[in-house]
């Protein structure tokens, strides 16, 4: 019998179960509708609240919520209860690093750009950059994407780019100012280093609980940045629209729809999880012009169009992929 430092023996790799494709379609669906529709909720409550401390609570009270629901419908089995919720120091540093890169550094920077002035649809249309850094990190690991991801990718912000400078030329509504847009940018960037390191990260196998220690520490980390900031909330003087803003965003944009892009990472290809930067920003438009009135113009007509092309190429191809 020889030791595991002298066996020339290479041990094999269990492959993992794919996930259901109708699940897989289902949390995607999730992410795209609820997400686009999550840059208005920002817009709304952070004309009111402090946008750093707003997210804080928002995260925070999202993390602590689904940590008691994940309790709740455990409980009495094995392993169950608030035991569910336990992990090993390795797994929380490995979440709080993800709570640092998306809830603080992703969507907290989101928050502060469109207090700054970013309009909500425009933010949605910056954020697009992601899917071409998560291009570049793959590019950069020695991850080479298939030529018609790559494609797929390109198309895509090409047409986000028209639909942006078209746009413009149509009234200028979607001017944005330059240091919001970079913080915005900035946002988008970690959102997609966050996204591609997480499978690399030591992080717990149950991805609701992952996104429970995420949340509440990410949460924490943001009331902590907003206090350091100068914020002080007083939720005394918000109106009823930015409490129900605020709602939708805990229950819809974190306790949903943020589990729903983590179990995404983790079992979906992150070429396929990452068109969701291309889908949001055509919710976003929609909401807009059914709850603002919005005009749709031709630049949201041919650039819609050229972003479902994208999003359609990049799922036919990266579906076949291995995780």
């Amino acid at each position: 019998m020889t030791s595991p430092e002298t066996s020339t023996e290479t041990p094999r790799r269990i492959p993992r179960a794919a996930a259901p494709a109708g699940l897989v379609a289902l949390a995607l669906v999730v992410v795209y509708i609820v997400w686009g529709s999550t840059y208005l909720g920002i817009k709304v409550v952070v004309e009111e609240v402090p946008p750093l401390t707003g997210m804080g609570s928002r995260y925070l009270t999202a993390g602590v919520l689904l940590g008691l629901l994940l309790a709740l419908v455990s409980r009495g089995k094995p392993g169950g209860g608030f035991g569910r919720l336990r992990v090993t120091g390795g797994q929380l540093l490995g979440c709080a690093t993800m709570g640092l890169l998306l809830p603080v550094l992703g969507n907290g920077l989101v928050s502060v750009g469109e207090d700054k002035g970013a309009p909500s649809g425009v933010t949605a249309l910056l954020i697009a950059i992601a899917p071409l850094m998560i291009t570049l990190f793959r590019f950069l690991a020695g991850d080479r994407p298939r030529a018609w991801s790559v494609l797929g990718v390109l198309l895509g912000f090409a047409g986000l780019a028209y639909l942006v400078l078209a746009g413009r030329d149509t009234g200028g509504s979607d001017r944005v100012p330059v240091d919001a847009a970079l913080i915005v940018l900035f946002a988008s960037t970690c959102w997609a280093f966050g996204s591609w390191v997480q499978p690399r990260l030591t992080l717990p196998k149950d991805a609701f609980v992952m996104t429970v220690h995420e949340m509440w520490t990410g949460g924490l980390m943001l009331l902590a940045l907003g206090f350091l900031r100068g914020e002080r909330p007083d939720p005394t003087s918000y109106g009823g629209d930015t409490f129900l803003a605020w709602g939708y965003l805990v229950v819809f944009g974190s306790m949903i729809a943020f589990s729903a892009y983590v179990w995404l990472l983790g079992n979906a290809p992150i070429g396929l999880v990452a068109t969701y930067a291309y889908v949001n920003p055509v919710v976003a438009v929609l909401l807009g012009a059914l709850i603002l009135d919005e005009p749709i113009t031709h630049a949201v007509l041919i650039g819609g169009a050229v972003i479902v092309a994208s999003v359609a190429i990049v799922i036919s191809v990266e579906r076949t992929r291995r995780q």
